[in-house]
């Protein structure tokens, strides 16, 4: 009798352990599974101290010839990169709307002090990553995509900060003015890519963003990235 009750007592021992063993592995895939949070700041424009020097970066320090700014790019491009980052997968991003109600009180200290106020915003949503990015040329096209007086131009950076040591992880650069194949035989393929036709400022903007957005890394290489 004793027998069969320390048997019983083993089984049930086993079951809870194959029980407990089978939520905690499950547990960790779905740990595993879970995508960094990623919240996507608002473009800033970045102001020209010295006009023969250009528009210096206040992040990596780049320097990028300034020019005009269609009305509303910083928008345009803001909702580009969301649509473009959200595709991408790497991360759970935020919505635009989160962000910016999140930073609604402090619109002002984005444009003055962008990195340490996203890196404020990005903690109160507690998120893992934030995404800033400086737009410094946003230049319509004069003409038709199949042909211009004048060629689109854009020029912004990307700088991808993690939030656990302020740290910059990954940073991406954009800066051109769109050519004709006849004008840069050397880049055949680049003029294929941009439809071998003229883009407008967006679609070019749309293109830059695709190339630079191949090399993020991955959240492990990120994590790694001490």
């Amino acid at each position: 009798m004793k027998i069969l009750q320390e048997n019983r007592r083993t089984r049930v021992v086993l079951i809870w352990i194959i029980i407990f063993g089978g939520l905690y592995l499950a547990i960790s895939e779905v740990k595993a599974e879970q995508k960094p949070v990623l919240a996507v700041m608002p473009f800033v424009t970045v102001s020209i101290d010295d006009p023969e020097r250009g528009a210096v970066c206040p992040m990596c320090q780049g320097i990028y010839r300034k020019g005009p700014l269609r009305p509303g790019a910083q928008r345009t491009l803001t909702g580009l990169l969301h649509q473009k980052m959200t595709a991408l997968g790497t991360f759970d991003v935020l919505s635009l709307e989160q962000v910016e109600e999140a930073m609604a009180h402090k619109k002002g200290q984005i444009e003055e002090t962008p990195i340490p106020s996203s890196l404020q915003v990005g903690n109160e949503l507690d998120a893992d990553f934030v995404l800033v990015g400086f737009l410094y040329r946003f230049e319509e096209r004069v003409g038709s995509s199949w042909g211009v007086e004048r060629p689109a131009s854009v020029g912004f950076d990307l700088h991808l900060l993690r939030l656990r040591d302020s740290k910059m992880v990954w940073s991406g650069k954009f800066d051109e003015t769109q050519a004709s194949l006849s004008e840069n035989i050397l880049k055949f393929g680049a003029f294929l890519r941009r439809k071998a036709s003229w883009l407008t400022a967006e679609e070019l903007a749309g293109v830059g963003m695709d190339e630079i957005l191949k090399k993020v890394p991955t959240p492990k290489e990120l994590e790694e990235d001490r």
